[in-house]
């Protein structure tokens, strides 16, 4: 499944390269990476042996290729590396919203897997869901992501607009939270620094537990609740009509439709 060729090394594509590289599951000599605007992953990468912007001619050396550029400009990607690739190349896309239909087609027909994956795979600690036609396709794209995490293989394509909204976004939902939670800390009295370092300890201490012990989160929440106490004053504001429950479901309505969007 090597060389591996990354178009674009951006964020997500960066951490993809980080976990790699941290977790050996490919060699650094094993990475072709394709970016006008290569970050400190990409030189990192570049450092311990990766081929930084390799000439047209050694792209048919491909036999994975990471579509990792933002889905506006994915075609342009396309139409620059797909004369030049192998005919047994696989594309595994990360890029969200766009049909595996749309992106086989564009890449001469070669078979395609589409990912929706978390930055924290730079630390082995990331999701992805995966979706593919062919099990080839998706047998590469286990094997790429694996290493990295969690994955949840998904049996219908269009499952991929809630898996976005639900996994791939949800990050920024949960640094959202800690923002808000800490600006609280700081408006009730504490330091910001105080506010700070009770609020993301507290916070990452509480997903490492239910990580761990596997409890349906209700029952956590209800463990450290209770009755007519601090925290359930809290959670009546939190879950009443209209607060955080429907709050949630209307944010990932719209990444869903965002999502959609992106793929017309």
């Amino acid at each position: 499944m090597t060389p591996i060729l990354m178009l674009g090394a951006g964020r997500m594509g960066g951490a993809m390269t980080e976990g790699w590289l941290a977790a050996g599951a490919f060699a650094a000599s094993d990475l072709m990476i394709r970016d006008p605007n290569p970050g400190p992953a990409a030189k990192a990468a570049e450092a311990a042996g990766a081929v930084l912007n390799p000439p047209d001619s050694d792209l048919a050396q491909a036999r994975t290729v990471v579509l990792g550029v933002k889905p506006q400009v994915w075609r342009d990607a396309a139409a620059e590396v797909a004369p030049w690739l192998g005919s047994g190349a696989i594309i595994v896309s990360i890029a969200a919203g766009v049909k595996a239909a749309d992106i086989s087609r564009e890449f001469g027909g070669r078979c395609v897997a589409r990912v929706m994956p978390t930055t924290a795979a730079a630390i082995g600690q990331g999701t992805a869901s995966l979706y593919a036609d062919e099990p080839e396709a998706l047998a590469r794209a286990h094997a790429l992501f694996e290493p990295l995490g969690a994955v949840v293989a998904l049996t219908d394509e269009n499952l991929m607009h809630a898996a976005t909204a639900v996994s791939g976004s949800s990050p920024a939902y949960l640094y959202a939270f800690i923002e808000a939670l800490e600006a609280a800390g700081a408006a009730a009295g504490l330091s910001t620094r105080d506010a700070q370092r009770l609020a993301r300890s507290t916070l990452t201490g509480a997903a490492a537990l239910l990580n761990r012990t596997g409890e349906d989160p209700a029952e956590l929440r209800r463990q450290v609740t209770s009755p007519g106490g601090t925290t359930q004053a809290a959670l009546d504001v939190l879950l009443a009509d209209g607060a955080l429950p429907d709050l949630m479901r209307e944010a990932v309505a719209a990444a869903v439709r965002r999502s959609k969007e992106l793929g017309a």
